[in-house]
């Protein structure tokens, strides 16, 4: 299941450094998870220090 990044994002970056499939990318204001390369595996949510990407 793809993952999407909430408005909590603080834009650090650390989820778009763990993608391993690069499916992050700095956005308007926050980072944004493209769901057609995310591939679920939950790295951006172990790195986020204020829990920013969730499941869809």
């Amino acid at each position: 299941m793809a993952f999407k990044i909430s408005d909590e994002c603080v834009s650090c970056g650390a989820c778009a450094e763990a993608c391993p499939v690069e499916a992050i990318a700095e956005g308007d204001g926050k980072y944004e998870i493209d769901p057609d390369k995310c591939i679920g595996c939950g790295s951006c949510a172990d790195v986020c220090p204020v829990g920013a990407p969730e499941e869809e």
